[in-house]
This record gives C-alpha cells, sequence and structure tokens, in this order.
C-alpha cells in the first residue's frame, strides 16, 4: 500500500491536469443537457452538481472530480477515437452518477454531502425525488442520439445500479453473525453492482464511442468495474476513518449508520464469526447513549485489529492491478493509456 501511495502522489498532478481536460471537455454540454430541465428543477440539479447555492446563485468552480467523464473520454482516446466522441457517453453517465447520488441521499437520509447539505434536505423529499428523476430522464435522452448499443450499455448498468442498491438495502436487515450474515464475497457481488456497474459503463461507453469495437469495450469495461471496486474499498475506509474535513462527513459515519461496509462484514466473519457479537454489541448502542462515541470508536479499533483496515486497502491494491493489466493489454494509443494509468491510480487514493 505504501509503495502504491507514493505512485499515486507522484501521479497526482498528470491525473488533475486529465480531470480538468476532460471536465473542461465535457461541462458545457452537461451545463446545456441540464438547462434543458423546468427552471426550478435545474435549479436543483444545479445544487446537486455544486454549480449553485441553494437560492440558484452561481458558484465557482465546476462542481466535483468528473471521474466517470474522466474516464469515458480516456477510454475513448485510449483505443484510437477522439475526445469529442465521448462526450455523449460521458455526461449520460454524469447524470446517471447524480441521479443516483440523490437518491441514496434520500434512502440513506444522508444530511450533507461534498460539503454541503444533500438535495432532499436543502429542497425537500418529493422534491429531490423529481430533480433525480428529471436526472435520469436527461441521461436516457442524451444516450439515445447515439449508438443503439450505447443505450443498451447504459440500460444495462441502470439494471445492476439497482439490483446493488437493493442488495445493500436487504444487507440492512441480516444478522451480524450466524447463516444469514453478510459474507465477503456477497458484498463484493453488491459493490460490483451498485459501485462498478458506473464506472464499467463509462469506461466501456468510451471505449465503444471511440470505435474501438464490441472487444476492446467489454476489456474496458472490465476494467472500470475493477476499478469502481477499488473505490468502493477506499470509500468504505474512509467511511470509517477518513478525516471529516476531507469526507465532509462525521467521523466513524458508516458506523453510525451500522452500514455493514467491507471492512465490517470481512471483521463479522473472519475467525468463524468470532469477533461478530462484541462486533454487533458496539455498533448497536443507542444513538443518545452517553457511551455511544466510544463505543464506535471501540468498533473502529476492533476492525481493525482483526485485519478488516488491512483487508479493505488490499482489496483496493488488487482491483487496481487488475484494472491496469486491462488497460496495458487494450490500448492502442499509449499517450492516453499512460493518462488513464495516471487516472486509475489517482482513483486508489481518496486523500485528496
Amino acid at each position: 500500500m505504501a509503495d502504491q501511495m507514493r505512485l499515486t502522489q507522484t501521479a497526482l498532478p498528470d491525473a488533475l491536469e486529465s480531470l480538468e481536460r476532460c471536465r473542461t471537455l465535457v461541462l458545457p454540454a452537461l451545463h446545456d443537457a441540464v438547462d434543458r430541465l423546468h427552471p426550478s428543477v435545474a435549479r436543483m440539479a444545479s445544487f446537486a452538481f455544486g454549480w449553485c447555492d441553494v437560492h440558484g446563485v452561481r458558484r465557482g468552480g465546476s462542481g466535483g472530480k468528473g471521474l466517470r467523464p474522466a474516464l469515458a473520454v480516456l477510454c475513448a482516446e485510449a483505443v484510437g477515437g477522439s475526445s469529442e466522441d465521448a462526450v455523449a457517453g460521458a455526461v449520460a453517465v454524469e447524470l446517471v452518477h447524480a441521479f443516483s447520488l440523490v437518491h441514496d441521499d434520500i434512502m440513506d437520509g444522508d444530511e450533507r454531502r461534498r460539503h454541503q447539505e444533500t438535495l432532499w434536505k436543502a429542497f425537500g423529499v418529493g422534491p429531490a425525488v423529481l430533480a433525480g428523476d428529471a436526472l435520469l430522464a436527461l441521461a436516457l435522452s442524451t444516450i439515445g442520439s447515439t449508438a443503439g448499443a450505447a443505450a443498451a450499455m447504459l440500460s444495462d448498468a441502470l439494471i445492476e445500479l439497482v439490483e446493488g442498491q437493493a442488495a445493500d438495502i436487504s444487507f440492512e436487515g441480516r444478522p451480524w453473525a450466524g447463516a444469514h450474515a453478510v459474507t465477503v464475497d456477497e458484498y463484493t457481488a453488491m459493490a460490483a453492482d451498485k459501485t462498478g456497474s458506473l464506472l464499467a459503463c463509462a469506461a466501456g461507453l468510451g471505449a465503444l464511442l471511440g470505435g474501438g469495437g464490441p472487444d476492446a469495450a467489454a476489456a474496458m469495461s472490465t476494467a472500470g468495474r475493477h476499478l469502481g471496486l477499488g473505490f468502493q474499498a477506499i470509500d468504505d475506509l474512509l467511511g470509517i476513518w477518513g478525516d471529516p474535513l476531507v469526507t465532509g462527513k462525521p467521523v466513524f459515519s458508516d458506523l453510525r449508520r451500522r452500514k455493514k461496509t467491507l471492512p465490517v462484514v470481512f471483521a463479522a466473519t473472519v475467525d468463524g464469526g468470532a469477533h461478530a457479537g462484541l462486533l454487533g454489541h458496539l455498533l448497536n448502542t443507542a444513538p443518545d447513549a452517553p457511551e455511544r462515541d466510544l463505543d464506535l470508536q471501540r468498533a473502529a479499533d476492533l476492525i481493525a485489529h482483526v485485519g478488516g483496515r488491512a483487508f479493505g486497502a488490499d482489496q483496493s491494491d488488487g482491483h487496481l492491478r487488475q484494472a491496469l493489466e486491462i488497460i496495458e493489454a487494450t490500448a492502442v494509443n499509449p499517450t492516453a493509456a499512460a493518462e488513464l494509468t495516471e487516472l486509475a491510480r489517482f482513483v486508489a487514493d481518496r486523500s485528496h
């Protein structure tokens, strides 16, 4: 992990430059899409993207890193296409991503995202649902103007996204221990759908729209899914041990919500579930109990002690390696492949 972090830190300026280049290309088209909405819905969508405040006053900056659009653009270039080929796919995937975050925040009851109120908290649940639906409709409209295979790829990703979300919700009612406890394999399958599907779609769409053909699109899609799994593994680590100033969420945010994330599931099932009882006890402390924060700290320490933190980092490293191997074997444009490699390493470092 230390070697990977050193590589990432060395490559960071190049990755940021790639993100900025792709964002500059895609952002005007994304703005044009949102501007097609009813003014009140467009304001909510702009707020969700971080382009304006709750009153509609424009903010500086572009809102977010634009990882998925960049992945689409760079994959198009990597298989020999132009960056412009991927713009429609990049916009569509970013709209779906925004839609998924809006609805996820409603379902999870999250009140903060990207250092501001979530959409439902700022505007209400009903309007937020409407804005999320509008973002999804825009995505389908945008991709509908491209080849039929691209639309099918986006539709498949949406189905996987819903299946992953459904599995994640179902995990909430599962016990910490016993035959019905969530396993690492089940969690990984859920993350491959919920998080991996959109990164896979972005990479696959980019390769497809860039003229790479079905085989290249499938390969890049697989690379994107590995990136998604690595991204989720890091996100799960940040959900427990992340700096609130970086994540924009409270310390131990996932533990407070008793979420069964990768480090938690590993800790609950390792050694035949020997630690599940204590872990469940610590996490089930009543929210208003005076010992709540101390129990969450003890839970985080227990998870780290039995290997959950190291396991999450190892999973991130492994998926990054697999993604990089596929990119190297599939790309025909060495310059774009190098940019894509640096972006992949950037994804694996969520400390920025």
